[in-house]
């Protein structure tokens, strides 16, 4: 065989061996270059910043051209342009070709201005300002709510929908709410009526004549009796021959007055809500679709809901919803033998700002009720003077007033040993006090415990309640 066709056999064979080697083997011949180890460039988001290289390169290239801008100020410098925020790589290579460098650029919101702008608005807080990836974190302790809200928005407007509040809000966050109700009602009423009656054997037969407005006439002159049960009523007869002549006056009047009094007493964290129900709940049937018969409970008493928010220092803003109902059975209905009693029920809701200690009456109710009615016998009660005798009349009046006023505090835990119950100063009584001497509860101060403290604790002058 000539050197020639021992050529082709042994390139034929080379190819066949080359053919043959796994992908694995072919792989090893291909490296990633890493580059010179360089430090990441940080670039201000809209701003630029200028990189100079130890070594001249000839070509320049970003990976990423929506997130940083690069140009060559000459062969080591480049000027570097924030666009977007983000990350991506930009590529320097020699005039050989071989690769100089591969530097991470990072383009992050400019918080420089940032923390310029914040420590211009909110001055002293130590509010710690980082970025992460393309957004902003914000870490350390405000004064207030309103602080907080601040600093939210205001960097919002350097990476809006990107920001990360790990802010904590310092200072008294727990407010309690004094809430006083204070209800009068005041009823008047007044009425005056008469009723005639004749009767007797007169003209040799019976006779009997009923008249007159009021409401308790009888059968005959001694069967007149007042409306009122006997109260303000006077009943006048007498005998001429077989006439009996009866004459009955009714005059009452009747007044009223109701006080109530609830104040509630409620703490809760700023920005949570707290519920407060003092009375009971009301069994209701209700009728079900396939006929059978379900009890709601509807609650009734001093209900009270409120969310206090803590705006600024002491300044507090209060969302608040407050009742009083009672049970009207006059109110009632009656239904398949069941009869459910009604509901008086007087509420408010709304919103409020005031500052520690400040009160607000946030709601007050005058009712003004008035009737009045006249009744009298037709024809005979228009007659001069006698006519009073056949007319009756009456008024009712009723005046309902209601005021709530709430008292908001900042408040902070105590000891619980310096807090004292109602029951703190009362103890079972022996059985020496019980039956001997017939005492309901023990003798003597408390000695421990808040009740306690309070009892050691020297009074002088006038102290405690005054009730007029």
């Amino acid at each position: 065989m000539s050197r020639l066709g021992l050529l082709r056999a042994a390139l034929a064979g080379l190819g066949l061996a080359v053919a043959s080697l796994p992908a694995a083997a072919l792989a090893q011949n291909l490296t990633v270059l890493q580059g010179t180890a360089q430090a990441p460039i940080d670039v201000p988001l809209n701003r630029a910043v200028v990189v100079q290289s130890d070594i001249p390169f000839t070509e320049l290239s970003i990976a990423n051209p929506g997130i940083a801008d690069i140009s060559s100020l000459s062969d080591r410098t480049i000027y570097v342009l924030g666009k977007a925020p983000g990350r991506t790589t930009l590529t320097l290579l020699g005039a050989d070709g071989l690769l100089i460098a591969n530097v991470e650029v990072r383009v992050t919101p400019d918080v420089g201005e940032f923390k310029e702008r914040l420590e211009q608005i909110l001055p002293g807080q130590g509010i710690e300002v980082r970025t992460a990836n393309d957004g902003i974190v914000l870490s350390g302790t405000v004064d207030s709510i309103a602080d907080l809200d601040r600093a939210l928005e205001l960097a919002n407007r350097y990476a809006p929908d990107r920001v990360s509040n790990l802010l904590t809000v310092g200072g008294t966050q727990q407010v309690m709410l004094q809430v006083r109700f204070a209800e009068m009602n005041r009823s008047v009423s007044k009425s005056l009526g008469t009723s005639l009656s004749l009767g007797g054997t007169l003209l040799s037969g019976d006779l009997g004549l009923r008249g007159g407005t009021g409401a308790g006439q009888g059968g005959n002159v001694g069967g007149l009796t007042p409306s009122g049960g006997g109260q303000g009523g006077i009943v006048f007869g007498f005998n001429a021959g077989g006439l009996e002549v009866g004459l009955l006056l009714e005059a009452l009047e009747a007044r009223g007055l109701t006080r109530t009094l609830a104040e509630p007493n409620l703490t809760a964290l700023s920005g949570q809500e707290a519920r407060f129900l003092a009375g009971g709940e009301y069994p209701v049937p209700v009728s079900q679709g396939d006929g059978e018969v379900t009890v709601e409970f509807k609650p009734f008493g001093v209900e009270l809901n409120f969310i206090p928010r803590v705006v600024d220092g002491d300044l507090i803003n209060i969302e608040l919803s407050a009742a009083v109902s009672s049970l009207d059975p006059s109110a009632g209905v009656t239904q398949g033998g069941i009869t459910v009693s009604g509901f008086r029920r007087r509420e408010t809701s709304t919103t409020v700002e005031m500052r520690d200690g400040e009160s607000f009456a946030i709601a007050g109710l005058l009712q003004d009720d008035f009737r009045d009615n006249a009744r009298q016998v037709p024809f005979l009660g228009d007659l001069p003077v006698l006519g009073a005798l056949f007319r009756s009349a009456d008024y009712e009046r009723g005046q309902t007033e209601l005021v709530i006023i709430v008292t908001p505090h900042l408040v902070t835990p105590t000891r619980g040993e310096a807090l004292s119950l109602p029951t703190d100063r009362v103890r079972p009584p022996s059985e020496r006090d019980l039956f001997l001497f017939g005492r309901v509860a023990a003798s003597g101060a408390p000695t421990t415990g808040g009740a306690g403290e309070v009892a050691r604790q020297d009074f002088s002058g006038s102290y405690g309640y005054v009730m007029d």
